[in-house]
């Protein structure tokens, strides 16, 4: 009898760091758990259904509890994540499933999530009495564990990786470098771009896009590259082409016109003599590749990322300013290659905590193995 996994998290085609993570999940699942079962719950099913190789999609927002009772009975277990899906105001959507199974004797568990911003106590009252039950409880970062913690968990809290860190890049052509007016001969610099998070949000928005247009002419003119922006969300598309109107050199800069696939983009970064940006993901797929990052601030989960590694992140507090900045690029161009080895050292340790995730679900499914099949 297949052992059925079921995938919660805020997969349908928003964010290519979650569809990374989802990708990276199936394949490991797969790879581990013989004639596995995948089902997933997400916000677009037939975006899902399209992209990933999993068994059953499911409507993660639109169902109710008796549209999906039978689906989640047949269930081994049910996984929470990954991703920074524990935050404010929108935690119940995820929880609520995660509860259906408990309710049902499904075991439960999360997987690689993020955690923050969670002040709300009525959030952090119920990320800790579902997380409690759960059979395990993996996080991707020091800082969640703590936030947890401080939240309420009482169980072990396992400190992984993401699991976006073992994504297996499909190449970026030459061809596709040409589709989007790109040449494998010039210098390009990726850029990641988003609305202000808390760490800029003492700056009015036209402030924020003029600060992020210097760095990008800066980019531009001191390193003779063209700026390539990533969008990693529909919405980031925006962004970018707000950031290039206050732009002093417009024409140096593009932004991506095609939809890619995260594996695709992961792709992309083995062209790039630089990464520059704000999301996660795409400084994560760009450490994968080998191209040296400089984080712009955004949010804690940058940060934490770049500790993991022990890159250096500058402060936002100074990184609002554009002296401070433009002086921080300016540095990482001229010791990118020092970058570049150093990472490499420590990425295989990271990686082999992102395996870690997998390897904790397969002890769990053993132990929880004579219970399912009764």
């Amino acid at each position: 009898m297949a052992t059925v996994v079921g995938l919660v998290g805020s997969y349908g085609g928003l964010n290519a760091g979650d569809e990374a993570i989802l990708t990276v999940a199936i394949a490991q699942l797969r790879k581990a758990v013989a004639g596995v079962e995948i089902v997933v719950f997400s916000r677009d099913c037939d975006h899902t259904e399209r992209h990933h190789d999993v068994d059953r999609v499911l409507a993660a927002r639109e169902a109710v509890r008796e549209d999906l009772d039978g689906e989640i009975r047949r269930m081994d277990l049910m996984l929470l994540g990954g991703g920074g899906i524990l935050y404010d105001h929108e935690v119940e959507s995820y929880l609520r499933l995660v509860r259906f199974a408990q309710d049902a004797g499904v075991a439960t568990a999360t997987y690689a999530v993020g955690a923050g911003p969670l002040e709300r106590p009525a959030d952090r009252e119920s990320v800790a009495a579902v997380l409690n039950e759960m059979q395990l409880v993996t996080v991707r970062e020091k800082a969640a564990k703590r936030l947890l913690e401080e939240s309420g968990v009482k169980r072990d809290i396992w400190v992984t990786a993401d699991p976006a860190l073992l994504l297996e890049p499909e190449p970026f052509t030459r061809r596709m470098l040409e589709h989007e007016a790109l040449s494998a001969g010039e210098r390009l610099i990726g850029m990641s771009v988003r609305e202000p998070g808390s760490a800029m949000s003492e700056l009015q928005a036209g402030e924020y896009h003029a600060l992020l247009a210097n760095a990008a002419d800066f980019m531009a003119d001191r390193f003779d590259a063209q700026v390539v922006f990533v969008p990693l969300e529909h919405k980031d598309i925006r962004e970018s082409h707000r950031v290039i109107g206050r732009m002093a050199l417009p024409e140096r800069a593009w932004v991506l016109r095609r939809s890619y696939g995260p594996r695709e983009l992961r792709g992309l970064m083995e062209h790039l003599d630089m990464a520059v940006g704000m999301r996660l993901h795409f400084l994560l797929f760009a450490v994968s590749a080998g191209t040296p990052v400089a984080a712009l601030p955004y949010a804690t989960k940058v940060r934490d990322f770049l500790d993991s590694l022990d890159v250096h992140s500058p402060d936002p507090q100074r990184t609002g300013h554009a002296g401070a900045l433009l002086s921080h690029i300016d540095r990482l161009w001229d010791r990118r290659d020092e970058q570049i080895e150093h990472v490499r050292e420590r990425l295989p340790s990271l990686q082999d905590a992102a395996r870690e995730n997998v390897r904790l679900i397969v002890d769990l499914l053993d132990r929880h193995a004579p219970a399912a099949a009764s």
